[in-house]
């Protein structure tokens, strides 16, 4: 790419390892689901029953790949954790069926939607958007990609975290009201998907807050983990 047709440089393309290859994931987009755990739901003041998903965006330079640290973010002093198994899309479209959806997944990783909570409790408050407590920087810590022709389509498997040693989530992706492939067919209603979009499929209960020093430590079975220090 020449650079001098720009008025300044552009940023990096944000990127994620993938599990035993030397080629690198590029995102296009993060979209995440909404409270697609009854407990979460409950836990959230909402009626946990099986509701159309809704969905939020995070920017795709929000990323913080594996191995670096979280840094606590400005205006907030309550940061939550959120741990989620995250879709990563090979192929796009429009209107997919959901018979085919899987056929759009490249493969999984695991992830933490990092929430400024009091922001986001005060946008909820004044009927305005999320992004203030969803979409700041480094709020979406996630790990390496593991393709979908290494581990299948997981269903089934412990989606949990641990701070500083202690749990504090513990579900199973057996729980997800809406599953991978309504996730995708759905949302290809709304958006025209395109490969490199990454989605957050939602949170199990015991979301919290976390202050620097705190280590966090979470997985999906079957997918991998991920760690993340607070600074």
């Amino acid at each position: 790419m020449q650079t001098d047709q720009f008025v300044f440089d552009p940023l990096p393309q944000p990127t994620l390892r993938v599990v035993s290859s030397d080629k690198l994931f590029p995102v296009h987009r993060i979209f995440c689901v909404g409270r697609n755990y009854a407990d979460h739901a409950i836990e959230m003041g909402h009626d946990p029953n099986r509701e159309p998903p809704f969905f939020f965006q995070k920017n795709p330079d929000c990323l913080v790949t594996e191995g670096r640290d979280f840094p606590y973010p400005s205006a907030t002093h309550d940061v939550h954790f959120e741990m989620e198994m995250v879709v990563a899309l090979g192929k796009g479209g429009a209107d997919i069926d959901v018979d085919y959806a899987l056929d759009h997944v490249f493969g999984y990783a695991v992830g933490l939607d990092m929430t400024r909570r009091d922001l986001q409790g005060e946008a909820k408050k004044l009927g305005r958007p999320w992004e203030v407590g969803k979409a700041f920087e480094a709020s979406a810590p996630c790990s390496a990609i593991v393709p979908a022709s290494h581990i299948g389509h997981p269903a089934k498997g412990a989606v949990w975290l641990k701070v500083n040693g202690m749990e504090r989530q513990r579900g199973d992706l057996g729980q997800l009201i809406w599953k991978v492939p309504e996730t995708i067919a759905y949302l290809s209603t709304l958006f025209t998907l395109q490969p490199g979009d990454l989605i957050y499929t939602g949170t199990p209960a015991g979301v919290g807050a976390v202050v620097r020093g705190d280590e966090m430590h979470g997985g999906v079975d079957g997918i991998g983990e991920i760690r993340a220090r607070v600074v």
